[in-house]
């Protein structure tokens, strides 16, 4: 059986478990969860994930959710190359571990506090937010300077397409100015080239985010 990957496409995680597929060379198929009318409450989704979040994965009968651990179980089982997330040497693994520890604790982080308050509680977010990810951002473009990759590799790794569904969704709502990052816009360019089926897998759900929130704004 294929992979079958379930969430809704404004959700960062569930684009980065698609473009995870994508990249892996995986044969999967999308399940729509639509979080605000409740599909996550329904039993069904229940037995698969009691933690009712998404997106959950399903192959077989192995069932996870987290999608930068999802991506994590795509590259090594599927990707024959095995260049999304190497197992070869021990440096370049923790690396890009690392680089996707930061996207989760930081860079999306940084994000989600410039856009949750206002889209989810209708509260202002102060200018401090802002400033905090204009700092996130320009650690990131230096990460992305030595090899024009995330974690130093000189090709694209599960690390990059963790940062490509962050990068995308802050680029899509608009919120901060981000030409004077150049290392990170030439970088995005080149991994949006690298992953097939980019509209599909991640380019419409962060347009679909955007809109999201400005329809909130």
């Amino acid at each position: 059986m294929g992979v079958e990957i379930y969430g809704l496409d404004i959700s960062a995680p569930y684009r980065i478990a698609c473009m995870a597929a994508e990249a892996a060379g995986a044969t999967y198929e999308t399940k729509h969860v639509d979080i605000f009318s409740g599909d996550n409450m329904k039993p069904e989704f229940l037995a698969l994930n009691p933690q009712h979040n998404v997106p959950v994965m399903k192959h077989n009968d192995f069932v996870m959710n987290e999608g930068r651990a999802i991506a994590t179980y795509l590259a090594l089982e599927f990707d024959k190359t095995k260049k999304l997330y190497p197992t070869d040497c021990n440096m370049a693994h923790a690396r890009i571990s690392q680089r996707m520890y930061f996207d989760m604790g930081v860079f999306y982080k940084a994000f989600g506090e410039c856009v949750y308050p206002k889209m989810f509680r209708n509260a202002e977010v102060p200018k401090e937010a802002f400033e905090e990810l204009h700092e996130v951002l320009g650690w990131a473009n230096d990460m992305v300077k030595e090899t024009g990759f995330a974690a130093g590799t000189d090709h694209m790794t599960i690390a990059d397409i963790c940062w490509v569904a962050t990068y995308s969704t802050i680029k899509a709502a608009g919120i901060v100015p981000l030409d004077k990052y150049k290392e990170l816009e030439a970088w995005f360019d080149k991994c949006v080239s690298l992953i097939p089926n980019y509209e599909k897998a991640n380019g419409n759900g962060a347009k679909a985010f955007s809109e999201f929130y400005k329809s909130k704004v």
